[in-house]
């Protein structure tokens, strides 16, 4: 069974978001991964997957005690279901200004595990100034993030699925957009 991840865009959502985020134009806009100065590494486009739902979560940071990291294995693609992106329009002020986001603690571990990809359903994995700077720490070490991906709940009956990820082929961009699709075997 495939399964969709993708947000998927209308000229309503974009004007939206473009009104309300100064870096959601074409590399940013909708589901996509920051690539900061980095290229994205074409065996990445298919790596086995593991979700963790955090959709209980409120008001704290998702930390280190609220997954089962011993489940993370090398070159994983990691996904976090909060349930933002179905609660808080995409594009709207909230969507980018309040959204969940990882401890610094958690995202350490989750690059010393040698992941891949962390996938999340809001905008970014820290808010604000911290934002960039954290894409870039990850990207250094060969991790890139995943944006606004969308109806994760999907995903939760399945135990086991691979995730292929495919970017626009665009250069000298910090962002690239991109569609995520899950096969659950």
């Amino acid at each position: 069974m495939l399964i969709d991840i993708t947000l998927k865009i209308t000229p309503a959502l974009a004007r939206d978001a473009q009104g309300n985020e100064q870096k959601a134009f074409v590399g940013h806009l909708g589901t996509h991964f920051d690539v900061m100065d980095r290229e994205f590494p074409l065996d990445y486009f298919k790596r086995r997957g593991i979700l963790f739902n955090v959709s209980g979560i409120q008001d704290r940071d998702i930390g280190v005690t609220d997954i089962p990291l011993e489940q993370v294995k090398e070159d994983m693609f990691v996904l976090f279901y909060s349930g933002y992106i179905e609660k808080v329009p995409y594009g709207s002020k909230e969507y980018f200004s309040h959204h969940p986001q990882l401890s610094d603690e958690l995202i350490e571990k989750l690059l010393e595990k040698k992941i891949s990809l962390i996938g999340i359903d809001f905008a970014g994995v820290r808010r604000g100034k911290e934002h960039t700077p954290k894409d870039q720490h990850c990207a250094d070490q060969g991790v890139f993030i995943i944006e606004n991906l969308c109806g994760l709940e999907r995903l939760l009956p399945h135990s086991s699925f691979t995730l292929y990820t495919l970017p626009m082929n665009y250069a000298g961009m910090t962002g690239l957009p991109c569609r995520v699709v899950a096969e659950s075997l």
